[in-house]
């Protein structure tokens, strides 16, 4: 079954029921996708074929404009394919968060030729796009950036340095902030940008976490040259590109980690017959509360509404919630999760040590507090 702009499913019902049969039919294949890779390379191409298949079906299509290699619709039809193919126990690869972080941005701000010639390639896996946001001493305060951006005739030159973006090291591009303004000019002086991975001066050194995974990098910046017609939105305008990103990190991807965290849930309770209920009910709580949310913001930035600050109640659950999972299956599954090296051990472990970071990345949880706080509660400032 491959679906057309003149055959995609009217509700989220049909999207459930038509999928469920494309799951079905090729559930050979994707076993073989979603299989562990055995490095961060055999990894990420398993993910790009996976997100090809799904491409080339039209189920990732839905919900993306036409011109932008989508097949029209609504996005939340897009949201249950996600979710379906992770009840099927097929977990959706990071990859789809990229593209629903990152693809948002790049359909609203990029001039129109530069977005349709992108994001088809984003969506369809031939690429793998990353975020060149965080430095040292700005990490969560965007707004003190300090790799700077100067304008030479059609290009920016840029200098400066990222730290922790992720999966840098695979990526083909990187949407990068780089601040255009004066020193002093906060949120006002940043201007986005759409940077090539193979432009001379880029340095990139991997980052080991605790994980083990060398998920992140440091990207050194001397002079990169990129031209004035990647700018994203106006010049100086970065702040907007930015928050439109988080909102979307903070509520469309906390979607897909609720589906995932409820997979997992369901494995703990297979795994560990003695969990209590009580930690088992805090659990279940916890997640279903996060779906709730992020349902809501879903279906508000389906029908195309302003999510304003809400995501950061998204963000704060999520890692609430996640937290909460993978620490009691940590003191509940026994020492095997701690010390043995059996695949279903190391995924345990890996998820428990990641969990830790995720009151941190996508904006700290000090900072979706103050967020609250002060956008929605309207609560003072500190003196």
């Amino acid at each position: 079954m491959t679906l057309t702009a003149d055959t995609i499913p009217g509700t989220i019902a049909d999207v459930r029921e038509q999928f469920g049969v494309w799951l079905h039919e090729n559930s050979d294949r994707l076993r073989e996708l979603c299989a562990p890779g055995q490095d961060v390379a055999a990894t990420f191409t398993a993910q790009r074929e996976l997100q090809k298949l799904l491409f080339d079906s039209g189920w990732i299509r839905l919900g993306w404009p036409a011109e932008l290699g989508g097949l029209g619709g609504e996005m939340v039809l897009r949201a249950v394919v996600v979710e379906e193919l992770c009840s099927a126990g097929y977990p959706p690869p990071f990859s789809f968060g990229t593209q629903e972080v990152l693809g948002p941005a790049i359909a609203r701000y990029a001039p129109p030729e530069l977005a349709a010639d992108l994001l088809p390639r984003l969506l369809s896996g031939s690429e793998y796009w990353c975020q060149g946001f965080s430095e040292p001493g700005a990490g969560s305060d965007l707004a003190s950036l300090r790799c700077k951006a100067v304008e030479d005739g059609d290009d920016w030159v840029i200098s400066g340095e990222k730290v922790w973006t992720s999966w840098a090291q695979v990526a083909d591009r990187c949407l990068l902030l780089a601040r255009t303004g004066e020193p002093n000019s906060g949120s006002r002086g940043i201007t986005a940008l759409m940077m090539d991975m193979d432009t001379p001066g880029i340095d990139l050194r991997p980052l080991v976490s605790m994980n083990g995974d060398a998920e992140f990098c440091s990207l050194y910046l001397d002079d990169v040259r990129i031209p004035r017609s990647r700018t994203l939105g106006e010049i100086g305008g970065g702040w907007a590109v930015a928050m439109t990103i988080l909102a979307s990190e903070r509520g469309a991807a906390a979607w897909q980690r609720q589906t995932w965290m409820r997979a997992r849930l369901h494995d703990l309770l297979k795994q560990a017959p003695d969990l209590p209920p009580a930690v088992a009910g805090e659990a279940f709580e916890l997640i279903h509360a996060l779906r709730l949310l992020s349902r809501r913001t879903v279906h508000a930035l389906s029908r195309g509404e302003d999510i304003g600050a809400t995501p950061s109640f998204d963000k704060l659950l999520m890692s609430t919630a996640e937290k909460f999972l993978f620490a009691a299956a940590l003191e509940h599954l026994g020492s095997a999760t701690l010390f043995d090296d059996d695949p279903t051990s190391a995924g345990w472990r890996n998820d428990y040590l990641y969990s830790r970071a995720s009151s941190i990345y996508g904006g700290a949880a000090e900072i979706q507090r103050d967020i609250i706080a002060g956008r929605i509660l309207r609560l003072p400032g500190r003196r």
